[in-house]
């Protein structure tokens, strides 16, 4: 799973919602890419789950990136505890996506097959997803 290796605090505080990314939002490692169209969390696990959608359907042939990160950590209080009492523990890691976001890359392998594998990884995000391409190549 994917997580930091060290966090120079072990809670943070729940961030203000962000508007349209600016950074990050062009393909530039692949050919083809997965953009976010809203924002939202995404857990390690959906980023991991959606990365092997991608690699089953591709038959490991070509490349695929990962452009997102899951740094921020997300604490949570037991069940059935009552109020106060300070913040809960570490319970998981998200990444914050904002609306333009390029998640993931694929690229060394036909247009179809990027097509379908990114399509079966947008089936596993909780964000909506659109295909975009480099802007040197040629279009969907």
């Amino acid at each position: 799973m994917l997580q930091p290796k060290r966090t120079k605090y072990r809670r943070q505080q729940k961030p203000s919602r962000r508007r349209m990314d600016v950074r990050g939002s062009v393909v530039s490692f692949g050919i083809y890419g997965l953009k976010a169209i809203t924002g939202g969390r995404l857990t390690n696990r959906q980023i991991e789950s959606a990365r092997i959608a991608m690699t089953r359907y591709m038959k490991r042939e070509g490349q695929v990136w990962i452009r997102i990160f899951p740094d921020r950590p997300i604490s949570r209080k037991p069940q059935e505890v009552r109020m106060g009492k300070g913040k809960g523990s570490l319970d998981h890691y998200v990444a914050m996506i904002a609306p333009g976001r390029i998640m993931f890359e694929i690229d060394g392998v036909s247009q179809e097959i990027a097509q379908e594998a990114l399509r079966l990884a947008a089936q596993k995000l909780p964000v909506l997803t659109k295909l975009t391409v480099r802007p040197d190549m040629v279009t969907f």
